[in-house]
């Protein structure tokens, strides 16, 4: 294992899965050879969700589903009318222009 710190790993295989419980997060962390004390493991996920990395949900009374945060592009509706306005009057500042006023 190289020098990543275990709150990068974790997030990478909660990525690479989208969306896992916290046992086979647990699972696969066992695999890569990581072992976690749980309340550190409470922890990086906290931390994980704080970061607006991942979303952790209860699914039963003992189990936990954690899923990544994928950031979808908000189109800001005025700051694009203003980027359209913007555009138009600077086309429209050029001498011979038929939209020009």
């Amino acid at each position: 294992m190289a020098n990543i710190p275990i709150k990068n790993l974790v997030y990478d295989i909660i990525k690479e899965n989208e969306s896992l419980t916290d046992v086979e997060l647990s699972k696969k962390l066992t695999k890569e050879e990581v072992l976690i004390p749980e309340d550190q493991f409470n922890k990086l996920l906290l931390d994980l969700e704080i970061l607006g990395l991942v979303k952790v949900s209860w699914l039963t009374k003992d189990t936990r589903r954690i899923e990544v945060i994928v950031e979808k592009e908000e189109i800001d509706e005025i700051k694009s009318q203003n980027k359209e306005m913007m555009k138009k009057d600077y086309e429209a500042s050029f001498p011979g222009n038929e939209n020009n006023s």
